[in-house]
């Protein structure tokens, strides 16, 4: 009894002496949101924040792109998800204004309901008003869960007037906004004097900061001063992605990230766990790569930078462990490279570490970064799978005609689904052919083009409308265990050249933490179809489903756009997790042919990538095999 009561006392001590682990959630933009970088170089500001935290703080990253303080609130995929994950002594801060900008200042409801017009963007709030209830809203829920809420002014739009940035770049809209009159109509193009700060999103949060006593970071002024410290040139060719005024990529990101860490250390919030100063940043810092199946690659960024660095000249080596390789460019890869530094700073840069999945199984290394004064290691890991056996399952929509779809194998499928659009016509171009992807295997073919409800594509948008997307999917029959290994699609756009769009896939229903698979946000040429391929590693027990969404979205205010979508494409495999045997094949194949992950099928096996091999035996048996090269 006393050796127990002395065990018991040991874990009390040890337990108390461990540092107390706290969340810090974000939820926003996209100006924050996470991205893939193996479809873009936009990077969230919060998805740079860990690397300014000590061990003891978690970064919960929830921004969402196209989301206003509106939508986030009201779409189950987001603040009530987010709600589930927060506890007592976490932190909470909010960043909304740039789809709260939706019509002009108006508030998009009001707007549906005046004007009759339904598709008009319900995102938009005013900021005097709907703006504020939101806010008000996450605050005292924030509270209710016993966690501190921060409000964060939205980062500037990188929109300079000679050596200041316009007032719609800071959220102010009093140069141009809209009103919505009793009777209906819409009066565009009203304008504020300097002082009048009706139309200033950001004066609006700050009131409700004062109002409720809740810290407020001005980053919207921080950013405008580092825009402006930069100049215009510089700040577009390091902070923002090409032809982008809104979204950073990751040297923007960081600093952003790293003032908001400043602003937080100076007011006193988590100040005691926030290392500004400190002398080697590294984002992430730590990678696990997940699962995929062997024979694939990963590639992860890091982002690095260094201050106050002894000695003030020298260069850093990094060495990855075995199984994991690391470049400079992208390009060549070794165990080892080095990195010079002069003055005691190494400017921000960018490498990539790499991993070839050799077997099943996790592998764990690190990734050491040293000049012999700074030593510093990311832990690295991956876990290997074989590809699924079992019943092969296919689902496929050619959309030529109809949106019917032909399923193979034991699995539900999830009829195509809009949401706010619709089917205008199956067509190829009028006057021309459309441009299929070189290796395709196709040369002509109609496609399935659909509208937006109203058939006018809004002016403004510059990123996905949650509410706006078609859908398809695929449901684990029962008594199974579904492997999904690959997912593929075209798509393109009619009409002009300003179609854009986003491809996710979700195991949610509700889509909540969505997997980014392709994103076009510039250069998609009219009557041209993109190859969207992806291969995931998505295990769906009985009843359990993926689904797969394309969100478009037009770059001006147009009429007669539409998007085009042809041949999606899920497959994998059915593993019974009843006594069933599997068949034994006695007869011998007879024909083997080979087709791309979006059901074309090909002349050869390609030399590299993923392709399905389909090989017909003399009993008629076919057996469809996936294999990486």
């Amino acid at each position: 009894m006393k050796k127990i009561y002395f065990f018991i006392l040991i874990f009390l001590c040890v337990s108390l002496s461990l540092p107390a682990q706290k969340k810090v959630h974000t939820i926003g933009d996209s100006t924050m949101a996470e991205y893939d970088e193996t479809t873009t170089d936009k990077r969230g500001w919060a998805q740079m924040f860990q690397q300014f935290f000590d061990e003891t703080i978690t970064v919960n990253n929830r921004g969402k792109s196209g989301a206003s303080s509106k939508s986030f609130y009201r779409e189950s995929a987001y603040w009530p998800s987010v709600k589930k994950q927060i506890s007592e002594g976490d932190y909470v801060i909010i960043q909304f204004a740039h789809n709260d900008e939706k019509n002009g200042g108006m508030d998009g409801d009001s707007v549906q309901i005046k004007t009759g017009d339904t598709s008009a963007d319900y995102r938009g709030t005013t900021p005097y008003d709907t703006y504020k209830t939101y806010l008000r809203k996450y605050v005292n829920e924030t509270r209710e869960l016993g966690a501190t809420p921060i409000l964060a002014g939205a980062i500037c739009r990188k929109y300079f007037s000679g050596n200041t940035i316009r007032r719609n770049g800071q959220h102010d809209l009093g140069d141009s906004y809209s009103i919505l009159n009793a009777d209906g109509t819409i009066s565009t193009g009203n304008k504020l004097p300097e002082s009048d700060n009706t139309m200033d999103y950001i004066y609006a949060m700050k009131q409700v900061a004062d109002e409720m006593e809740v810290p407020f970071l001005d980053i919207t002024t921080k950013t405008a001063e580092l825009y402006l410290s930069y100049g215009e040139a510089a700040c577009t060719s390091l902070f923002f992605c090409d032809g982008d005024n809104t979204h950073p990529k990751a040297y923007g990101a960081t600093l952003i990230a790293r003032l908001v860490a400043q602003e937080m250390k100076a007011q006193g919030i988590l100040a005691d766990h926030i290392h500004i100063d400190t002398d080697l940043l590294i984002n992430p810092a730590s990678i696990d790569f997940g699962k995929a199946y062997i024979g694939q690659e990963f590639v992860r960024e890091i982002s690095l930078s260094g201050i106050g660095l002894t000695p003030l000249s020298g260069e850093f080596t990094i060495s990855a462990s075995e199984g994991f390789v690391v470049s400079k460019d992208k390009n060549s890869y070794s165990s080892s490279i080095s990195l010079a530094y002069a003055d005691g700073s190494l400017d921000y840069t960018t490498i990539y570490v790499k991993a070839t999945v050799a077997g099943a199984g996790k592998v764990e290394g690190t990734l050491e970064l040293t000049n012999g004064n700074h030593t510093k290691s990311i832990p690295l890991a991956y876990e290997g799978v074989d590809l699924a056996g079992g019943a092969p399952v296919s689902i496929v929509w050619e959309l030529t005609a109809d949106d019917s779809y032909t399923l193979t194998g034991p699995a539900v499928a999830v009829a195509e689904s809009w949401s706010n659009m619709f089917v205008q016509r199956y067509a190829e171009p009028k006057g021309g052919a459309t441009t299929w992807p070189e290796g395709s295997g196709i040369a002509d073919r109609k496609t399935q083009r659909n509208l937006i409800n109203g058939e006018a594509w809004p002016g403004g948008e510059i990123d996905e409308v949650s509410t706006r997307y078609i859908q398809f999917g695929i449901t684990a029959a029962e008594n199974t265990i579904l492997h999904i290994d690959s997912i593929g699609l075209y798509v393109g756009g009619a009409g002009g050249n300003g179609m854009r769009c986003r491809v996710s896939y979700s195991t949610s229903a509700d889509f909540a933490n969505p997997v980014v698979i392709a994103e076009y946000a510039s250069s998609m040429v009219s009557n041209t179809m993109y190859t969207v391929q992806a291969v995931p590693v998505v295990e769906l027990a009985a009843g359990e489903s993926l689904y797969v969404r394309a969100y478009p979205w037009y770059t001006s205010a147009a009429t007669g756009k539409t998007f085009c979508i042809s041949n999606v494409t899920i497959r994998g495999a059915a593993e019974s997790t009843s006594a069933v045997k599997e068949a034994v094949v006695d007869a011998l194949p007879v024909q083997t042919l080979y087709y791309n992950i979006c059901g074309a099928q090909l002349g050869e096996a390609p030399a590299s990538g993923l392709y399905l091999e389909k090989v017909i035996y003399s009993d008629g048996t076919v057996i469809v095999n996936k294999i990486i090269k």
